[in-house]
């Protein structure tokens, strides 16, 4: 990845913050078949330190888990929030004209390798916990023993798990940090006033670099 140093984050906390709250992931691989990217949803632990480590699961169908080779670098990619920024947006357009379009973006890339994992035990409390994460704040939560326990079993049979053991952890947070601190200002202001969630968090984000 194209990393200026005005971009880079490389703070662990932040960047696991963004991919607890980004957790559908790319998840890229290669084999002799080339390369293949799924698109799964990952659980993000703190440990082992210093970078942590992924969790995840995959359809049995699905031929990753058969044709990676053990030992080979996969990666995770993250997509935090992006927005278009308008020159619009930069007071240095009355003064100069010299502007142009953009777009701001938050992005992690998690490099390690996999271990993938078949125990229908192991699959049964991955899958608890990580439903229990994201039914947390349901106003009805649905828990796995919900359903009837044969039916869950099946379902498990149908699923492989997979640990991915984070090696390399690179953030780039694209947003507008680069500018003069008017035009900062007034990327803040114009995607604050956005009726879309992610421009507004792109100004918070502009907004916590600018303080």
């Amino acid at each position: 990845m194209y990393l200026p140093a005005q971009f880079n984050e490389t703070r662990t906390d932040v960047l696991h913050a963004l991919m607890r709250a980004r957790p559908l992931a790319t998840l890229v691989t290669s084999s002799e078949s080339g390369l293949a990217a799924n698109h799964v949803p990952l659980q993000t632990l703190a440990e082992p330190a210093p970078l942590g480590s992924l969790r995840g699961h995959i359809a049995r169908a699905n031929p990753l888990w058969r044709e990676y080779t053990q030992g080979s670098e996969a990666l995770a990619i993250f997509q935090g929030p992006d927005a278009y920024i308008s020159p619009s947006l930069y007071p240095s357009k009355v003064q100069s004209g010299e502007v142009v379009p953009t777009w701001d973006y938050a992005v992690v890339h998690a490099h390690g390798t996999l271990r993938f994992i078949d125990d229908i035990e192991w699959l049964h409390g991955f899958v608890a916990g990580l439903t229990a994460t994201h039914e947390s704040s349901l106003p009805k939560p649905w828990k796995i023993g919900d359903a009837p326990r044969e039916y869950i079993e099946k379902m498990l049979r149908m699923i492989v798990g997979f640990e991915f053991s984070i090696l390399r952890l690179t953030g780039k947070w694209k947003v507008s940090q680069n500018r003069p601190a008017a035009d900062q200002l007034g990327v803040v202001q114009g995607l604050q006033s956005s009726g879309d969630a992610d421009a507004r968090e792109i100004a918070a984000m502009l907004a916590a670099r600018s303080r």
